[in-house]
């Protein structure tokens, strides 16, 4: 049977798509393994993925009203300052990246 949640309650997924300088991607690796510069679940996130390919680099994030979240930790100086490490390796403007489709078994 599927559980009902309010819209204030439900798990929204956003995903941030970043273009990775070439040979860049060994130093992202090192990035993401240091882990978050930020406790996520003090954001109030309720799961976060980075995945890494050749060239590119896909940060998941998952919530309540998770466009709200993002923009905050965005906004917030002392985690927005944390992502500058990220600006050496990144070739152009990363793009957010809305879910269109998803599944899940019961």
């Amino acid at each position: 049977m599927a559980t009902t949640e309010s819209s204030s309650e439900a798990n929204e997924r956003l995903a941030i798509v970043a273009k990775l300088r070439p040979g860049s991607r060994e130093r992202a690796k090192e990035i993401v393994s240091a882990g978050p510069p930020y406790d996520l679940a003090d954001a109030g996130f309720r799961r976060h993925s980075i995945f890494l390919s050749g060239d590119t680099a896909v940060f998941v994030f998952e919530g309540p009203n998770i466009h709200r979240l993002v923009s905050k930790l965005i906004a917030n100086p002392a985690s927005a300052g944390s992502f500058s490490v990220w600006a050496p390796l990144l070739a152009g403007t990363p793009t957010l990246a809305r879910e269109e489709f998803s599944w899940t078994s019961e």
